[in-house]
């Protein structure tokens, strides 16, 4: 198909959003039987947006049909992963298309290499699977701790949220070891401790903190930021005394972002203290980690005086 028939095909689907439904199922259902990949990715999405569950069993055997000869029919795995999504935005319940997802593989030539192109894809249907209703319990988690090793970061990913998402214990205790063992992307490590917030609470807090001395700085960080965003009062404290406690300048930097972002009353009266008494070094991140909070009269009042002493 060429290009310009494909985009005019584009064009005639994103117009069936607002067409009355005894017109777009029809267009739709035809659209999911096109050869053009995206014209099914399109077809999938409008889908999914206008919940059309009527459109479940087309959307099945489109899924199917782009499995076939895969790299060909399906680069990028552009209309499996629109098609996935509509799944699981229509509430398909039944595994077997999200577990042949989630075990998909595609390489493909990019860039004169070759590259798995199904990592979104495989993130998707493990999101889909912790949803779906004929799996036993313990068959999706072991599927979700298989994805916490993946060597694609995507994938990794979303087997926290899936671990987040399925809740109990022994979902927090797999987010606490993958905590504990670590990744080589920090912010895989920033989502477990985010996820454990969802399933423990405050009672997270202790373990949380442990990783405020961790030996990798991005990790560091990364506990400093979750704890201020969870917002709980007991975080503050801990905040305020790691920030007492450490000299390094750049992760006091970011323990006053992770305090002004508690939006907790201790913690601000401790840096609105920074910038009255503190050491002039601080002052600049301080005010920088306060604006969030410009709104507040008081604060702002003291942002301007300090500003206008520092300039």
């Amino acid at each position: 198909m060429a290009t310009r028939r494909i985009e005019d095909v584009l064009e005639r689907l994103s117009a069936l959003r607002g067409a009355p439904e005894s017109q777009a199922v029809p267009a739709l259902r035809k659209s999911l039987a096109d050869r053009v990949n995206v014209v099914v990715a399109k077809a999938a999405q409008i889908a999914a947006e206008r919940q059309l569950r009527e459109l479940v069993p087309d959307l099945l055997i489109a899924f199917d049909r782009l499995f076939e000869d895969p790299a060909e029919r399906d680069p990028q795995c552009w209309g499996k992963n629109a098609v996935a999504k509509a799944l699981r935005d229509l509430e398909y319940r039944e595994s077997a298309p999200f577990c042949r997802g989630f075990h998909h593989i595609q390489m493909e030539p990019v860039w004169g290499k070759r590259e798995d192109t199904a990592q979104a894809l495989r993130g998707i249907c493990l999101l889909a699977l912790v949803a779906c209703t004929d799996l036993p319990r313990g068959e999706i988690l072991r599927s979700l701790v298989e994805a916490l090793t993946e060597p694609e970061a995507v994938v990794r990913v979303e087997a926290v949220r899936g671990l987040a998402e399925i809740q109990g214990h022994e979902a927090a205790l797999l987010l606490r070891m993958k905590a504990r063992i670590g990744d080589e992307e920090p912010r895989i490590v920033g989502q477990v401790f985010d996820a454990l917030w969802k399933l423990e609470g405050e009672a997270a807090l202790r373990f949380v903190a442990h990783f405020l001395e961790s030996r990798t700085e991005e990790v560091r960080e990364e506990a400093a930021l979750a704890m201020g965003a969870s917002r709980f009062p007991g975080a503050a404290d801990v905040l305020r005394d790691a920030c007492n406690g450490t000299r390094d300048p750049r992760f006091r930097e970011v323990l006053f972002r992770a305090l002004s972002l508690s939006r907790q009353p201790r913690a601000l009266d401790f840096l609105k203290e920074i910038l009255k008494t503190g050491r002039r070094a601080d002052v600049k991140p301080v005010l920088e980690a306060l604006e969030l909070h410009r709104e507040n009269a008081d604060i702002r009042r003291l942002l301007e005086e300090a500003q206008a002493r520092n300039e």
